[in-house]
């Protein structure tokens, strides 16, 4: 059963995760960014689409089943 700390762990990871691109190298992740925004509607739905994918099946592994 989920715990709220696990869901704020989950969130404080997040962040950190999040926090190093730009802490790390600011110029790369400006670029980055600015390659993003040239992605066209259709293919930035489905990288995201792809990502939750990823995220919900690592998660089921990670948590298992029940």
């Amino acid at each position: 059963m989920l715990e709220w700390n696990d869901l704020w762990a989950a969130c404080a990871l997040y962040l950190i995760i999040e926090g190093l691109m730009p802490f790390l190298n600011p110029g790369a992740l400006k670029q980055a960014l600015l390659q993003v925004a040239r992605l066209d509607d259709r293919t930035l739905r489905a990288v995201g689409f792809a990502s939750m994918i990823a995220g919900a099946a690592l998660l089921y592994v990670v948590r298992g089943s029940g």
